[in-house]
Parts: structure tokens; sequence; C-alpha cells
């Protein structure tokens, strides 16, 4: 990696069913991050479109890929000059899933993902189960992969990931009050036990079945908090070394030393 770059987690709240209104949010959210000079903002989950928003309407604005929600990000992205990574829902033929998608800041989508664990009735009403972990990419000099909101809290997630190479996990969630040991306790030992950096972004406020909790974070590969958010919107700024997951490996690999003749 050359230098150190400068993550974003973009704690808002979505106009449930509102495409053209939260898009406008997320350029607002991408120009603020631009003049902080963050490199990277990494936005919440189906921030698009709202989560909470029901089956119905959920399958009526999902989209393609090639759609025109993602193709506006990408030139959101482009415009500012800051790679982004949201959340939004994805139409693939009868299926709709929960994806992130990430793009670089030229407005190209370089990876991302659908939702591999349903979380209770909302996720399985409204969407199809990911079957494939999301790819790993490479941007400026570092190996990015996503995850959604309820794969972080499973261990065998964030260590398909950092197998794979990723040493920067964007994580787009939608976390509810009554949750805050996953951004208090899960999400930092995410971070520790792969030696990676976790960029959490939650929503705030609420929509017509949740209350959501915030505590968005950013966490580095020691489990250390790098920035963390109140209850509020509000912007988490912090710096990223890759080089810093060297120096915890240094110590002791857990990678290297786990027992994959074991576990798998």
């Amino acid at each position: 990696m050359n230098g150190v770059l400068r993550v974003a987690a973009g704690q808002c709240g979505a106009v449930p069913g509102d495409v053209q209104a939260n898009l406008e949010s997320v350029g607002r959210l991408t120009s603020d991050a631009a003049e902080a000079g963050a490199d990277l903002l990494v936005l919440p989950e189906m921030i698009l479109t709202g989560y909470g928003i029901g089956a119905e309407a959920v399958s009526r604005l999902a989209e393609p890929l090639d759609g025109p929600m993602l193709t506006r990000v990408g030139e959101i992205a482009r415009d500012h000059g800051v790679a982004l990574c949201l959340g939004h829902p994805e139409r693939d033929g009868q299926d709709v899933y929960n994806s992130a998608s990430f793009f670089d800041e030229h407005g190209e989508r370089l990876t991302g993902g659908r939702k591999m664990h349903m979380f209770g009735d909302v996720d399985v009403e409204q969407f199809t189960r990911g079957d494939a972990v999301p790819a790993a990419a490479r941007w400026r000099g570092t190996t990015v992969a996503t995850a959604i909101c309820y794969d972080i809290e499973f261990p065998e997630t964030a260590r398909a990931l950092a197998s794979a190479g990723a040493q920067l996990l964007c994580v787009p969630t939608a976390n509810m009050v009554g949750f805050d040991v996953v951004s208090r306790l899960l999400v930092p030992a995410r971070a520790a036990e792969n030696q990676v950096f976790v960029v959490y972004a939650n929503h705030t406020g609420t929509d017509p079945v949740f209350e959501y909790n915030g505590l968005s974070v950013v966490v580095g590969p020691d489990g250390q908090p790098l920035g963390t958010a109140g209850r509020g919107a509000e912007m988490v700024l912090a710096d990223v070394d890759v080089e810093a997951i060297g120096a915890a490996r240094a110590e002791n690999d857990y990678l290297a030393d786990r027992r994959s003749d074991l576990f798998g």
C-alpha cells in the first residue's frame, strides 16, 4: 500500500421507498466525505431504498447491477473522487437479493456481494439468500471485500474474506436497538481475530419496522476502535494504514497459525 487511506463510515437514515431522496442524500454525504479528505465512504445496508420496507416495495424497487440506481452511484463516486460502498436491493431474474457494491473513485464497480445469512422474518420475506462468499478486489494497493450486517456476526464470514486476502472489510449494516453487542464486541473481535480493518456503517432513526441503534465503528487489526459514532446521524473518519496488519501479524499470525488440517 502506498500511504495511508482515510475511510469514513456514514451513519445516516434512509427515506423508506424513496430512491431519489436517498440518492440525493448519498450525493451530499459523499461531498461531505470528500471535503473531509476521505478516500472511501461506507454507507448502510439497503440505504438506497430503506431496509424494513416490505417485500412488495423491495421487489418493485430492486434493479440489476447495471440499472439506473447503481449507475447514479458510480457517477457520484466519480464526480467527488471518493470510493463508495453501500447497500441496495439487487434483482437477478425473479430473485431479489440484499446486496452491497463497492465503487472506486472513478465510478467503476470493483466488487460486492449478496447477504448470505438471513436475519429473521424480514430478510426471509424480502430477499433471496446469497450463496457465495463475496469476492475480494484490489483498490489503491489494498485488498477490499464486503460483508452485510448479520453476515459479519458469524466468524466464518470474516475468516473466509481474510483468508482470500482481504485487508479492509466494508460492512453496510442495519442494526437495531437491543443489539449494541455487535458493534461494541463482535465487530472488534472480527477485526482482531483476522487482523484486518473493518468499517461498519449503520443506520440511524426508524423505518416502518425497526428502530436503529447507530454506533457505527471503524476498527483496526488489533481490535481497537479508530473511530466510533453515537446514536444520531454523523460521519466517523479514521486513517487506515494496511502496514499495521503486518505489524499485528508479526507478533502472532492467526491466519498462518490456524490448524486448517483440523478445521478446513
